[in-house]
């Protein structure tokens, strides 16, 4: 029986699987980065083991060192989440020799499926020989891992070649494997997958269906479950092939096996040997604690014959600190506060935490249940709204309106959804009011004398700047016998932290935070984050024409082949590549020119904003008269 369990991951999951571990009355240990000191799954774990540095390869991917932490600690099970080491078949055996309980599948089941070409060759799936204008559009991917790492659409065939070798850097740099393959891209399908848990005993369950067919870079947003308007006869070919799955790798524990859906045919994709990020609203429908199973599994015990019914319906939508209007770059900063009512919350972050460069964006996951899709999608995207998210630019808003959007609400999403509508769900809607909100607020219980005047004079201004869109606004308010007013509105009441405004004959609520010089005001109908400005607007700080800049922070991967200074570029030449938080970021020529300096160097840290290169735009000849 096991008695004490290292999560070998940190953040999010590691605290899911304490959640269970305390409901079973089981100990826990972590493991953490220096980054990761303060972390909330440090201080949820019943003991920690400090892993010497912050960036992921010297730390959470050291299997030697998770493994003596395991020992050194008195664990005797590790249980690795998801991400970093939770397919990788090394560490799996590393544990097993060490003489500990492996809560996943066997070695062998993990290398059988690691790489994607292996996979589909056990699942029948024939692979896509020399690329020939006929087969594009091509999906480009890394045999090894996931997250959408490694991954390229080309459309065209002059492209292949420079694709395939960025996906092979990037593949090499994210699994320590550059092996990629080509595979047909098919548009307008659907990401179905379907949970499975199987036992040492013979039994398979297959756990309905997900639809994660909402994916930015490749990478999941929103997930549900059961997967909507699926035929029954496509859920049953699904299902059997999920079994099959299972039976030729002679799996045992949580695994997810993924298809693209589309007229009607499945697709194989792939088998994640491990938990999935969406496992929660399997959980839900199924009423089921799926860590629970996966301990049970390991200690050796069998499942039920059958897997209980389904009920209800279940969506997920993960938030990440990132701004989707700028590319869905991320964000950095301090998480002064994160509240979602009504629904369940996942988190690795608890409030005050610093949100870094080392590790993935998200910040939480989300969960409603319901007992249709319609209520479910309804009470999502309503606590999502409502929520109070103080720090760094998040998605929220993204993922609220993508909830509510009519190809969402009625089912006919596919996977070229954010690339039609990103622009349009991202655009910033601030609420007109916030700001004077935001100066009323700081302006209550300000000294009244010489305050108001009978003779009225100019009135008191504040400026402000939304966030992330930067647009500047200026606030004009007056102190007077009765109090402060604003002109177009009625100021119903002020405390410096609630402010009730009627405009058109409307009144609504605001609430006003401050963190220093930014302010959060927030309504039921959302939040705007602004930054406190000086009434005269500093100078400009001045940059020489053609400066690239960073546009989040990160780590410099690599630099153009070739690329010096003096060397001649062309408009959209991709020059500089970021990494941060697992999302790889071009810079690009912004036209035809000549690189006149280079300041970007693999491997050194940038902050968002800092100068990596200017390229000399070029001179057009002047027409002969």
């Amino acid at each position: 029986m096991i008695e004490s369990v290292l999560v070998a991951n940190r953040g999010e999951i590691a605290c899911r699987v304490f959640r269970t571990c305390r409901d079973l009355g089981i100990a826990t240990v972590t493991v953490y980065s220096d980054a990761d000191a303060d972390a909330l799954h440090v201080r949820e774990a019943d003991a920690a083991v400090r892993l010497p540095g912050a960036a992921p390869f010297e730390t959470y991917l050291r299997g030697d060192l998770v493994v003596k932490a395991a020992q050194a600690a008195g664990a005797d099970a590790v249980h690795p989440g998801y991400g970093f080491l939770s397919e990788n078949a090394d560490f799996a055996r590393a544990v097993l020799e060490a003489g500990l309980i492996w809560i996943g599948p066997p070695p062998a089941a993990i290398e059988a499926m690691a790489s994607k070409t292996r996979a589909k060759e056990l699942m029948g799936v024939e692979p896509l020989g020399e690329v020939t204008e006929a087969d594009l559009p091509v999906l480009v991917k890394a045999a090894a891992g996931g997250g959408g790492r490694g991954m390229r659409v080309v459309r065209d065939l002059a492209e292949l070649a420079g694709e395939l070798a960025a996906a092979r850097a990037e593949a090499a740099s994210a699994f320590g494997d550059g092996e990629v393959f080509v595979e047909p891209f098919i548009e307008g399908g659907r990401h179905v997958e379907v949970q499975i848990m199987a036992d040492a005993h013979g039994t398979v369950w297959t756990l309905g269906t997900r639809d994660c067919t909402l994916q930015r870079r490749h990478q999941k947003v929103i997930e549900e479950s059961p997967a909507p308007g699926l035929a029954p006869d496509l859920v049953a070919e699904l299902h059997a092939r999920a079994v099959r799955a299972a039976r030729v790798t002679e799996y045992r524990g949580a695994g997810t096996v993924e298809f693209l859906v589309a007229d009607g045919r499945a697709h194989f994709l792939e088998m994640n040997t491990r938990l999935q990020v969406e496992h929660p609203v399997t959980e839900a429908v199924f009423g089921l604690d799926l860590v629970a199973l996966q301990i049970r599994i390991a200690e050796g015990h069998a499942l039920e014959k059958e897997p209980p019914p389904a009920r209800g319906h279940a969506v997920e939508a993960r938030l990440y600190a990132e701004d989707p209007a700028a590319g869905w770059a991320p964000q950095t900063g301090t998480l002064h506060r994160l509240e979602v009512p009504g629904v369940r919350l996942d988190t690795g972050c608890a409030d005050g935490a610093t949100i870094g460069v080392h590790y993935d964006p998200m910040l939480a996951k989300a969960i409603a249940y319901a007992p249709t899709r319609e209520q479910a999608v309804r009470k999502l995207a309503g606590a999502l709204e409502r929520a109070v998210i103080h720090g760094p630019v998040t998605n929220r808003d993204l993922l609220v309106r993508s909830l509510r959007h009519p190809e969402f609400t009625g089912a006919r999403m596919d996977t070229g959804f954010y690339d039609r509508y990103a622009a349009d769900l991202a655009a910033a809607a601030p609420d007109p009011h916030a700001p004077l909100a935001a100066a009323l607020a700081d302006a209550h219980g300000r000294s009244r004398f010489g305050g108001w005047r009978n003779l009225r004079s100019q009135p008191h201004r504040k400026r402000y700047r939304t966030e992330p869109d930067g647009t500047e606004h200026e606030v004009r308010y007056d102190h007077t016998r009765d109090g402060l007013s604003a002109e177009g509105v009625r100021v119903i009441g002020v405390t410096p932290t609630l402010v009730e405004l009627e405009a058109d004959g409307v009144r609504r609520k605001y609430t006003v935070t401050r963190y220093g010089e930014r302010v959060h005001v927030t309504t039921p109908r959302g939040d705007t984050a602004l930054t406190a400005l000086p009434l005269l607007p500093e100078p400009a700080a001045r940059r020489a024409p053609g400066s690239l800049l960073a546009p989040m922070p990160g780590t410099v991967v690599r630099v153009a082949e070739g690329l010096a200074e003096g060397v001649p570029v062309a408009a959209g030449q991709p020059l500089v590549w970021l990494e941060a938080m697992k999302m790889e970021h071009r810079v690009c020529a912004p036209g035809p020119g000549t690189l006149t300096a280079l300041h970007a160097v693999p491997g050194r840290q940038v902050e968002v904003g800092a100068l990596l290169a200017v390229v000399q735009a070029a001179v057009e000849p002047e027409e002969s008269a």
